[in-house]
């Protein structure tokens, strides 16, 4: 019996791979490669094809015995979902109600969903716990929101996984996050210490916090990768279908963000000063206390080991894994 990753060759499905095996499961990976990349999977026997290929699923799913899914195949980038709705509505929204159909179809009956923090929309609330309205500001928001609700009335048993800053990279070096496409901050930064961009932009110094940049929850992409697999398995024990946030509880700011880069790399990282952006919160951070009862998960790494892995994986492949 087999798990089937969608998406498990992009950088979060990558890491679960990696955490599934260690852990004795044999493991199936569907990737487009749109966005995820053969080398990032380690070995492990990979696919490559789209979940919205209903044939292909059911072969999929007999020919490796897959008795549960983990799903992370999604366009996920916020912004560009403002300007391209109906591509992410259709990829992941409607294309996953395929692969669901397909699930039950093959009698499997369980799925850890990778949802997102970006349900919640702008905190009214710190910390974020579950209970929080849902208020996505973005299409790509409304369809982690969506996907979550589907399951809802599925005869499946899942877990919606809310997790909020993505971050790090494995501690050997051997994946990472690519940051030849990557728009988030902290592969920006390790771009700008290795002089590959001029500087790293800060948006916002005026925020009402202790330095007065933006605060934000960076979950250890180890930790998220440890949340995944335990999900499933409290899943395969029986528990009930639930939805947990996957973040630290504690908020960082860009500020630290840059010092920190600063004490890792020795590098004296080039910073721009500019505005704030237009929607952008002063802070966000997790309740996680429902997935350490759930799932008895607590994070284990902090800022240091985030920025520290992320600056081994970047200075070692400047080009992500183009060459590897």
């Amino acid at each position: 019996m087999a798990v089937l990753v969608t998406g498990g060759a992009g950088y979060i499905g990558s890491h679960t791979v990696r955490t599934l095996r260690e852990r004795g499961r044999d493991v199936v990976v569907l990737d487009s490669l749109e966005h995820g990349h053969e080398a990032a999977v380690l070995g492990v026997p990979l696919v490559v094809g789209d979940i919205g290929d209903r044939e292909l699923l059911a072969r999929v799913m007999a020919d490796y015995r897959v008795d549960a899914v983990v799903h992370f195949a999604a366009y996920k980038a916020a912004g560009e979902s403002v300007t391209q709705p109906g591509r992410y509505f259709v990829n992941n929204v409607g294309k996953t109600a395929v692969l669901l159909e397909a699930l039950q179809s093959s009698g499997i009956g369980h799925i850890v969903f990778s949802s997102s923090c970006a349900v919640y929309g702008t905190p009214t609330v710190l910390p974020v716990d579950e209970d929080h309205p849902l208020n996505p500001e973005s299409p790509y928001g409304e369809s982690k929101m969506l996907v979550e609700r589907m399951l809802a009335w599925l005869d499946l048993r899942s877990a919606s996984l809310r997790y909020f800053n993505a971050a790090g990279a494995s501690f050997d070096a051997a994946i990472g996050e690519d940051s030849v496409l990557s728009l988030n901050l902290i592969p920006r930064a390790m771009k700008a210490a290795l002089g590959q961009i001029e500087e790293l932009t800060v948006f916002g110094t005026d925020y009402p916090t202790p330095d007065g940049t933006a605060i934000r929850d960076y979950v250890h992409v180890v930790d998220l990768a440890d949340a995944h697999v335990r999900a499933l398995e409290a899943l395969e024990s029986g528990v009930a279908s639930f939805t947990v946030n996957l973040g630290t509880g504690v908020g960082s700011s860009v500020q630290e963000i840059v010092d920190t880069t600063r004490a890792v790399s020795g590098v004296d990282l080039p910073v721009r000063l500019s505005d704030r952006r237009a929607g952008d919160p002063v802070a966000v951070y997790a309740d996680n206390r429902r997935a350490a009862a759930v799932l008895g998960w607590k994070p284990q790494y902090g800022l240091d080991d985030i920025v520290a892995t992320a600056w081994r994986w970047h200075s070692t492949h400047p080009n992500g894994y183009a060459g590897h």
